[in-house]
């Protein structure tokens, strides 16, 4: 579909219009953000002017970029709402009262131009009255777009179609926040909450309910109702706490005004006097320092709050979970003492109210689980948890209990909810079928790819994948995708491989993350046993991985997603191109650990520097910059941000919605296949004693202000000997070869020292970094 959508207009500048209209930029598109005028002082734009600088100063930022901010203009509906004629689409999120929407409504009818869409942000309004007393035109043009905040992180989208809502309308729209704004699509009918906030808000208020009825610690629910259930690692409380105390009884508020009596939401709403009161004191979660839980950024300290007195207190370790609960839905709603009755009262009413809107909320299953698991992360939405429990196994226990079996529970019988046929997934509908999992146009994933074919070669660490068209994917498969060994033999084994069968090569997978770098616990574990033969082996034989890969008779592209840190970050510096997703975080963090880059990524890092556009010229320039982002383990906070390091080129690809990546990858590589040649391996003129001189006269000015730790001035200096080529001057020629050999070098020299072996344990047992 053609994009259409040119400029966007914002209405609303408070949390969620700000970050809606930043997330707009983010995708490169021009928008207006407009708000009220302030009472007071004389800058009528304050208020739209204000959100953004607020949110050049926030963090997580809204921005993916600085550039990003430039593309949002400001300014106010009293003076500048004539300029919606320019905008292809308008999203209101003001005030969520139906007189104040209705009113800009009418404004907005006299003043928008033909076929440009209006979409609402409420999830308490239904559409109906939304557009009540409008006209036909504008009547076609609106729909509902139920962003989840913060805009930029939350992948999920709900869209809501009214009765007159023109379908090429609305498709724009749904493309370009497919697109452009990267987000997944759920349709979604219209009833009070939509999919995600009525189950989440039930979900949470049935937990906390719960808690304090059956008298759990804090941490105890955060345990039980946490990751058994694959809710986010912050678990229940945790999660409270991120969203904020004081949003839930608003939505609560919301939802009991609008949903039909006898609906089970309203067994869950009571009076809770703890919660009451700390909202009244403000305790109302990370925002404001404390809730469930109190948080000391000084002293980076965590307490938990007590129940009974409603103060805080130390942490209180958990007892283990019984053997087999953490795995097993069934044996955990079983198990004794508070853990079985705790995780079947969450389990057995959520998952039951959540079949229950089947057909009321949504069409079918797919959407209520992809709802949940993009809009408050779970790991498994409700149905693939019943899978997980068994759905007779759930509506026996219900009926036992003298609980109502939602309908689909009763069609499903011991049928599961989701199969796989001919590798296709299927889903159980409300008519008794099962249909295709169907995803949206252009869409190719990995795990479609896995369910249908074998491996061409698999190891421990790593697997190589068909993708069609003469495409293979190399897949990192360890925890974390983290590096090792494995991964670097079968690097080896499939560049002869894609050369003899396949046009390109693309560097992909589906977790969290790209790859979080080495694999630091098995580096530990030689550092233990002295075996420091296998260590510089490990750096030797990810040195010639990687260069294999580079100096492949096929292009090769990398898609990140996520973490690209360490050996992750290094294997995009040596890919032919890099098509990102939009949340890649991505940077060369050895220093950090007390190491330097061991797998070519400071060779890389200087030749990318040296060819940077309006870089100074001279040996010293690039030399100094990369010195600067490596030494501070420089981590860029999105693919935008990472073109600014040197990280990705001003050429590589960004992708915004996530699902879409491999596709967009696989393209990219196959547009260089026609007359592709192996890049030339570079020469570098270094300058040597002295510019190692002057690179470290910084860090000792650093080290004297207690900006750098003495260590830190001991990596530095590992890594300004790489860097500035060693024993060469000016007058020498330095290969990749003599690059490598430096690395490396110096890699062996710093993992042998106790105080890197200090910051790598840390980093293991803590996961941050010992400033020593």
């Amino acid at each position: 579909m053609a994009d259409t959508i040119q400029k966007v207009c914002v209405i609303g500048a408070g949390t969620m219009g700000a970050g809606i209209a930043a997330q707009v930029a983010n995708a490169g598109v021009p928008v207006l953000l407009l708000d009220i005028v302030p009472k007071d002082g004389g800058d009528r734009d304050a208020v739209a002017k204000g959100a953004v600088a607020k949110m050049l100063g926030t963090d997580p930022a809204p921005f993916m970029s600085k550039a990003a901010a430039k593309l949002v203009e400001t300014g106010n509906i009293e003076d500048h709402l004539d300029r919606v004629a320019e905008c292809d689409w308008i999203v209101e999120a003001i005030v969520e009262r139906l007189d104040i929407k209705q009113n800009l409504y009418a404004r907005l009818e006299k003043l928008k131009k033909p076929g440009a869409a209006v979409s609402s942000n409420t999830s308490t309004i239904p559409l109906e009255k939304l557009v009540d007393g409008r006209g036909e035109e504008f009547r076609a043009s609106f729909l509902i777009t139920h962003f989840f905040n913060p805009p930029r992180y939350m992948r999920l989208i709900e869209i809501v179609r009214g009765p007159h809502t023109d379908a090429a309308v609305a498709d724009r729209v749904v493309d370009f926040v497919d697109r452009r704004l990267g987000k997944r699509v759920v349709p979604t009918k219209d009833t009070p909450g939509f999919i995600a906030n009525r189950i989440g808000t039930y979900w949470l208020a049935v937990a906390v309910n719960a808690a304090m009825d059956q008298g759990l610690t804090i941490e105890e629910a955060d345990q039980i109702g946490g990751k058994p259930m694959g809710v986010p690692k912050t678990g229940i409380f945790g999660l409270i706490d991120l969203v904020g105390i004081d949003l839930m009884p608003l939505l609560t508020a919301s939802l009991t005004a609008n949903l039909p009596k006898g609906d089970l939401y309203f067994d869950t709403v009571r009076d809770q006097p703890l919660i009451e009161r700390m909202i009244a004191e403000g305790r109302t979660g990370r925002k404001a320092g404390s809730g469930f839980y109190s948080f000391d950024k000084k002293t980076r300290t965590k307490r938990a709050l007590d129940f009974a007195t409603g103060e805080y207190r130390d942490p209180v370790k958990p007892q283990r979970l019984p053997p087999r609960a953490e795995g097993d839905l069934h044996a955990l709603t079983n198990a004794p003492g508070k853990t079985g009755p705790y995780a079947w009262e969450i389990l057995g009413k959520v998952l039951a109210y959540s079949a229950s809107l089947v057909g009321e909320a949504a069409d079918d299953i797919t959407a209520i689980d992809d709802a949940m698991k993009l809009g408050y992360n779970w790991k498994y939405g409700p149905f693939e948890l019943i899978d997980r429990l068994g759905p007779g196994r759930l509506a026996e226990r219900l009926e036992k209990e003298g609980r109502e079996v939602p309908a689909i529970l009763k069609t499903a019988g011991e049928r599961p909810f989701y199969r796989v046929e001919d590798g296709q997934r299927q889903y159980l509908g409300l008519d008794g079928t099962y249909h295709d999992v169907v995803r949206a146009e252009g869409v190719l994933m990995l795990e479609d790819i896995k369910r249908k074919s074998k491996p061409l070669i698999r190891n421990g660490s790593a697997a190589l994948w068909d993708a069609g068209d003469g495409v293979a994917v190399l897949e990192f498969t360890a925890k974390m995708n983290a590096l090792d060994g494995e991964v670097m033999k079968l690097i080896g084994k499939a560049v002869p491989l894609v050369a003899e069968k396949f046009k390109a090569l693309v560097v992909y997978n589906e977790g969290s993350n790209f790859s979080a770098g080495a694999n630091l616990g098995l580096a530990m574990f030689a550092v233990n046993i002295a075996a420091w033969s296998e260590i510089e082996k490990l750096i030797a034989g990810g040195q010639d991985a990687y260069k294999a890969l580079k100096y492949a008779p096929f292009p090769v592209v990398s898609a990140p997603a996520g973490l690209a840190l360490g050996g992750g970050c290094e294997i995009l510096l040596h890919s032919d191109a890099v098509q990102a997703h939009a949340e890649s975080y991505i940077g060369l963090v050895e220093c950090g650990v007390g190491l330097v880059p061991g797998w070519g990524g400071c060779g890389e890092m200087l030749d990318r520097w040296r060819n940077m556009p309006k870089q100074p010229k001279g040996p010293m320039p690039p030399v100094t910059k990369v010195f600067e982002i490596v030494s501070t383990a420089t981590v860029a906070k999105s693919a935008a941000e990472a073109k600014g390091y040197g990280f990705l080129r001003e050429s590589d690809g960004v992708t915004m919605n996530r699902d879409r990546l491999l596709a967009d990858a696989k393209a990219k590589a196959l547009s260089l296949v026609d007359g592709y040649t192996p890049p030339e391996a570079p020469e570098f003129k270094l300058p040597g004693a002295g510019g190692k001189a002057a690179l470290m006269l910084a860090v000792d000015g650093f080290r004297k202000r207690g900006m750098a730790t003495p260590y830190d001035a001991v990596v530095a200096d590992a890594l300004a000997e790489v860097l500035t080529g060693g024993d060469a001057d000016l007058t020498d020629t330095v290969t990749e070869k003599d690059m490598l050999a430096l690395e490396r070098e110096h890699f062996m020299k710093l993992v042998r020292d106790p105080r890197t072996q200090a910051r790598v344990e840390s980093m293991l047992e803590t996961g941050k970094p010992l400033r020593n």
